[in-house]
């Protein structure tokens, strides 16, 4: 009853007009960016990182939220449209939507993405509603060598499971170390990695390390890649009668609920997320099809409905970890995190005690963000597919100049500007010869935390390493890490075997 109450009063601050409208925003926003190919929540939040300090915590985490939940959703429209998809979780939708696409179906496609959204993000909002605080009170009975080893299993399962490769993975995670390690050691106040660099000495900000990896790299990386020529959009059937018929209803409710059961577990898990959890429903879906499975390949609505659903899912499940742990276990969440620590809050087991107000706030807004979607996305499916056709330059261009006006206002130095385009030129190599970015961030953002952790703990047992490993849950955590990368692998055989179909479909026109 307690976490119902403090829902409700969650309720009663974000339903007041302003905050209603900040969702409206980040929504639209998120939505907006979630379409255009190469540009995710988690370019659009760090864009947005640095103009949004003047805003209370409360606002600027809903339009974070509704960001992130509209920019998962923004990429079916791409994937079914174009068959480029926004962002790599909607890769599976790209193989059956676009296919419906091409057979006069583009309108069902998106409408089971959008009401298969709504169903799996309220459902797993629903469960991050009970969750949270459960994992919040066991996580307070945690010490310091718990807490490493929590750190651990996010270093190594993110940096292995994400990527093309293990030792890529694993090398851009050891890059965010060091970039973690830059500035004063708060020990021994000494300085560390810092060249004489004076503006160094307080480290590098953690929004200009994101901003130049997802904005400057990425634009980068999209402009050196750009097709010339006009961009071929597959043009939707107009009228409501054309969205979802009897039969569409009827083949997708049973995806929605199966794609939100596999997300939202998926997603609380370190190196999850929606990746895994789009291409664990799809093989499902493939697999329970039975005489539909030669469908498959060639515009089946499961394809589509329990991928969409499982990918915003596991969009809530990121969100435990998150504000229960402090973990992030996806590039937006390490986002998201440093918009919490830029207004000196600190997820973790006591945040729903210090900030309760603001978490129980953000939480009701995840359900209001999914109405909220599906109204907007159905009725607006014409406006998005002009967005799609703004020209690659002209927009880029902007995502570099927003980029570096936010950068130069967190200080005012020029420094932070030369800084993001260095970062930025190191994510355009990185997104390049295939290195994932997102264990650089992760690696940033835990490593200071881990490096505080592993010293408390040293502390208490005078230099006893084996106190590291005693603590039963400790133990259980190493034991999990070696699970959960043959898991990974595993999963990744699936991933591989899921994209089979797409590779053998012929090239969009």
């Amino acid at each position: 009853m307690d976490n119902l109450t403090a829902l409700l009063e969650g309720f009663s601050t974000v339903l007041h007009p302003v905050y209603l409208l900040y969702a409206l925003f980040g929504v639209f926003v998120g939505t907006a960016v979630g379409v255009l190919p190469g540009i995710g929540p988690a370019m659009a939040i760090a864009l947005l990182l640095p103009l949004t300090y003047s805003l209370e915590p409360t606002a600027a985490l809903i339009v974070f939220a509704g960001i992130y939940y509209g920019g998962m959703y923004g990429g079916s429209t791409t994937s079914i449209l174009l068959n480029t998809p926004g962002e790599s979780a909607s890769i599976v939708t790209a193989i059956e939507g676009n296919r419906m696409a091409r057979a006069g179906r583009g309108a069902a496609a998106l409408a089971t993405a959008a009401i298969g959204s709504f169903v799996a993000g309220t459902l797993a909002t629903v469960a991050l509603t009970f969750l949270a605080p459960v994992v919040a009170r066991w996580a307070v009975r945690l010490g310091e060598p718990d807490y490493f080893a929590l750190m651990v299993v996010a270093f190594v399962t993110v940096g292995a499971l994400l990527g093309s490769s293990v030792p890529r993975g694993l090398a851009a995670l050891a890059l965010g170390l060091f970039l973690g390690l830059v500035g004063t050691d708060t020990l021994t106040g000494q300085q560390r990695f810092t060249f004489g660099v004076p503006n160094l000495a307080d480290g590098i900000d953690v929004v200009v390390v994101a901003v130049g990896l997802f904005a400057v790299g990425e634009a980068v990386y999209v402009g050196s890649r750009m097709r010339h020529g006009p961009v071929h959009v597959i043009p939707v059937e107009k009228g409501w009668r054309t969205w979802m018929k009897r039969d569409d209803w009827r083949r997708s409710w049973k995806p929605w609920l199966r794609g939100a059961a596999i997300g939202f577990p998926v997603g609380t898990i370190p190196a999850g997320g929606a990746d895994v959890a789009t291409f664990l429903s799809y093989a499902s879906e493939r697999r329970l099809a039975g005489p539909r499975r030669k469908e498959f390949g060639k515009g089946a609505i499961e394809g589509v409905a329990g991928p969409e659903a499982a990918n915003n899912a596991a969009a809530s499940g990121v969100l435990v970890p998150l504000l229960t742990l402090g973990l992030p276990t996806t590039a937006t969440a390490a986002i998201i995190i440093v918009a919490f620590q830029s207004y000196g809050i600190r997820p973790g087991p006591l945040l729903l005690q210090s900030e309760s107000a603001l978490v129980w706030a953000l939480i009701a807004s995840l359900y209001v963000g999914n109405l909220m979607l599906v109204v907007l996305n159905l009725p607006l499916v014409g406006m998005w597919v002009k967005v799609l056709r703004i020209p690659r330059h002209y927009l880029y261009a902007g995502i570099l100049l927003f980029g570096a006006l936010g950068s130069y206002a967190l200080n005012f130095s020029p420094v932070d500007v030369l800084l993001l385009v260095l970062i930025g030129l190191v994510g355009f190599f990185m997104r390049r010869y295939g290195y994932p970015v997102a264990p650089l961030v992760v690696g940033m953002i835990l490593g200071p935390m881990a490096e505080d952790r592993l010293r408390r703990s040293l502390a208490i047992s005078q230099g006893d390493l084996t106190y590291l490993v005693t603590s039963p849950f400790a133990a259980t955590a190493y034991a999990a890490i070696v699970l959960l990368l043959v898991a990974g692998l595993w999963l990744r055989r699936r991933e591989r075997a899921a994209e089979v179909p797409q590779e053998q479909s012929p090239e969009t026109p």
